[in-house]
């Protein structure tokens, strides 16, 4: 059901908000009480009504809002809860599914990437070097088989109109420049290395953040901690998840209802999706997805020399598999991935087993100088991947293609797919019930949209003044909106970081509160930032999260 044409309702579509009238960017617990308030009184339908707050589900909203359609996304938690915040945090350019023989996918992902990188998130999208190193004991098949791959890729690169100046192409390095990419790379027998060059996202959660906030400067309503309890093609019951309180930190925005009043209400609208992964099946009976959970070491980089590029090291056995250790944030290393069945219920979050550290550590250790061992990892995460259930077969075979289903309620479910096809997949989606119900839709802009930050977006950036030069890790996850952050400030002394050794200012966490949408302690340190994913930078941040929180319910006051 993906290949569905374009619907053509150009002369009744109603216009996306442009002009000076159009809504703010800014998320906030206000902004999510007045609307949700707006919500509950409502006796007529939406156009539509998005369930998740995803990559998939803030792009669908996104796509619908820059269509001028009135577009609601309901959230059970918070944005990037799911399995968006547990990526790779790579914007792949279809490699994998090169080697497969899936050239459709990998041309799709090649083009998504090279949109990303050069028109719509390019503040959030980066070129990262890929290196594999090959040693004399490399078997021939595999010292040869990742260049030819590699070269492959180039080329789906410049065919998806991606230049090279933007992205290099691939070569092959000599062992000194292999080590000046990666230092901590083992020396002893090094032949020579395979460079490729894909791209990074700065922050999976940050990229869910940066659409859900361009949707909602399109008119979208974007409401978290409204749980979805039963949905159809033309209504769903809601429950406000704050009406009892929530975990993970005070609230902003004023004390929680009472226990005696209605927390459930129903919204009705003239299209339903459901855009929820890996609980695709709860929102929606029959659907059946096989999770697959993909999990990361979190390291020091200076484990392996502050390496400047990622080392990728073959799996032993395997002619398609690969595992990473990816410069990171704060001066961290990811190191992935598995590719593991995870059967039984989904887990609000998602946890390491010791035999997937175990794994991850082997692999990698087969290409370091000084092997890592347990003491080196500061921390892991995991994720699960919504793969389309085939009945049989390992999860590292299941296709990564997306599927939409419309069940006999009319609800459509879209799930499966890739983080970096997320704008394909919601051009679809909108296409889709557009046509069968006959939304007033324009054409697909976000191919040309910039996001939130992005060079071209209309909202107008604030330079930095007498605060002086901005952080440059502050301008990188901000883009154009970095001066913006510290102008808008709650905190005192905005450019101070969180806590020593983190490059993280107070700004930044005022921002999370005032114009990103985050409610709890929780919200601020594991999704607006992702400190969190290391206890010990989590607990030392925590204090100001808490500060942060805590202007932002004065100000609202």
């Amino acid at each position: 059901m993906t290949g569905h044409a374009k619907a053509d309702h150009g002369p009744t579509a109603r216009p996306g908000p442009t002009d000076a009238r159009a809504p703010s960017t800014a998320l906030s617990a206000g902004r999510r009480a007045r609307e949700l308030a707006e919500l509950r009184g409502r006796s007529t339908p939406v156009d539509l009504i998005v369930i998740g707050g995803g990559i998939t589900g803030a792009g669908i909203a996104l796509d619908a809002a820059s269509r001028g359609l009135e577009t609601v996304l309901l959230e059970s938690h918070d944005l990037a809860f799911g399995t968006s915040r547990w990526s790779s945090k790579l914007a792949h350019g279809g490699l994998r599914y090169l080697a497969t023989g899936n050239v459709a996918i990998a041309r799709r992902s090649a083009v998504e990437r090279g949109i990303m990188l050069e028109r719509t998130a390019p503040h959030l999208v980066r070129p990262l070097a890929q290196v594999v190193p090959v040693y004399r004991d490399t078997q021939p098949v595999g010292a040869v088989l990742p260049g030819l791959g590699f070269v492959a890729g180039t080329v789906l690169s410049r065919l998806a109109g991606t230049r090279a100046d933007r992205l290099p192409g691939a070569r092959v390095l000599g062992p000194r420049r292999v080590a000046e990419y990666v230092p901590g790379v083992r020396r002893d027998g090094l032949r020579f290395g395979h460079l490729n060059w894909d791209c990074q996202l700065v922050d999976d959660a940050r990229l869910v953040t940066a659409v859900a906030r361009t949707a909602a400067g399109h008119g979208a309503r974007v409401i978290t901690r409204a749980r979805v309890l039963e949905a159809s093609g033309t209504r769903v019951t809601v429950r406000d998840e704050l009406g009892a309180g929530v975990a993970g930190g005070a609230v902003v925005g004023g004390a929680a209802r009472s226990d005696d009043d209605d927390d459930e209400f129903t919204l009705s609208a003239r299209a339903v999706v459901s855009a929820t992964g890996v609980w695709a099946g709860q929102t929606t009976p029959g659907v059946r997805v096989r999770p697959s959970r993909g999990t990361h070491l979190v390291l020091d980089a200076a484990a392996l020399g502050h390496p400047v590029g990622a080392l990728t090291v073959p799996v032993p056995g395997e002619t398609n598999r690969f595992c990473f250790a990816i410069p990171a944030e704060f001066g961290r290393l990811h190191v992935g991935l598995t590719d593991v069945d995870a059967p039984g219920p989904v887990p609000d979050v998602p946890e390491s087993t010791e035999a997937e550290i175990d794994f991850l550590l082997d692999v990698v250790n087969r290409a370091l100088e000084v092997r890592l061992t347990r003491d080196d990892v500061l921390g892991t995460f995991a994720g699960l991947r919504p793969l389309v259930d085939s009945g049989d077969g390992d999860t590292a075979d299941l296709s990564r293609d997306h599927a939409l289903l419309t069940s006999d309620n009319g609800l459509v479910t879209i799930t499966g797919g890739k983080l970096t096809e997320y704008r394909l997949m919601a051009e679809q989606v909108v296409d889709l019930v557009a046509g069968r119900a006959g939304l007033p839709a324009g054409p697909c802009r976000t191919a040309d949209l910039p996001l939130v930050g992005a060079p071209g977006h209309p909202v107008a950036a604030v330079a930095a003044t007498s605060a002086g030069l901005l952080p440059a890790s502050l301008v990188a996850r901000y883009g154009q909106e970095a001066g913006t952050v510290v102008a808008a400030s709650l905190l005192d002394r905005p450019l101070e970081a969180v806590a020593e050794g983190l490059d993280v200012t107070r700004a930044e966490f005022s921002y999370a509160v005032t114009h990103e949408g985050a409610l709890t302690v929780d919200d601020v340190l594991d999704r607006r930032s992702r400190i969190g994913l290391v206890a010990t930078d989590r607990a030392a941040a925590e204090p100001v999260a808490r500060q942060a929180l805590a202007a932002g319910r004065a100000a609202a006051d």
